[in-house]
């Protein structure tokens, strides 16, 4: 797999946390740089340790799925992509504003809900040959963290506007890497 395609999955995985970026962003009465990177932090740092966690379990299933690898990380990728954008369109209440405290509670808890999609990317990344493991969590890290700092200061800039369309880009582009996987697979491509 090549930079392009993890730079696609790096920033597909994201926006999950963008978009909840953008509503921290939402609750800040005053835009703080510190809060932004400390928030980064938590989504980055999770959204590099669980494609690492799933890699490791995918190897030791590996054998196991080798004939169907392809039909799996296409299932995988766009059952991710179809759940972000179910949650895009679906009708949720404005969020309230909050203050400008972190709880960190709430951002583990967070961080773990919106990396759980990286989870079963990590799997995926396993059944892929050639798949660099470091250069993968590495590149979903940064990508996460950069997004997510940017994704709190558009919130407190301009509100929600921003949120939705996020989410849906992230879906289409898993969902779109899901189909690529699968026609590659199948000589298509």
């Amino acid at each position: 797999m090549g930079i392009a395609e993890l730079l696609f999955i790096a920033i597909g995985l994201s926006m999950d946390a963008f978009a909840v970026s953008v509503c921290k962003g939402l609750g800040m009465s005053k835009f703080n740089l510190k809060h932004g990177v400390v928030i980064g932090l938590f989504f980055g740092g999770f959204q590099a340790l669980m494609p690492f966690i799933g890699y490791f379990a995918g190897i030791g299933f590996q054998r196991y799925i080798e004939n169907a690898d392809h039909w799996i990380a296409f299932a995988l990728l766009t059952f991710i992509g179809g759940q972000m954008l179910y949650e895009a369109f679906k009708e949720e209440e404005q969020p309230e504003r909050e203050g400008d405290a972190l709880k960190i509670r709430q951002l583990l808890m967070l961080a773990i809900a919106t990396s759980i999609d990286a989870l079963i990317v990590g799997i995926t990344f396993a059944l892929l040959p050639g798949t660099n493991i470091w250069t993968s969590i590495t590149l979903i890290g940064c990508t996460t963290f950069a997004l997510s700092v940017a994704g709190v200061a558009i919130g407190f800039r301009f509100g929600g506007r921003y949120e939705k369309k996020a989410q849906i880009a992230g879906g289409m582009i898993l969902i779109l890497l899901g189909i690529k996987i699968l026609l590659e697979h199948l000589g298509i491509l």
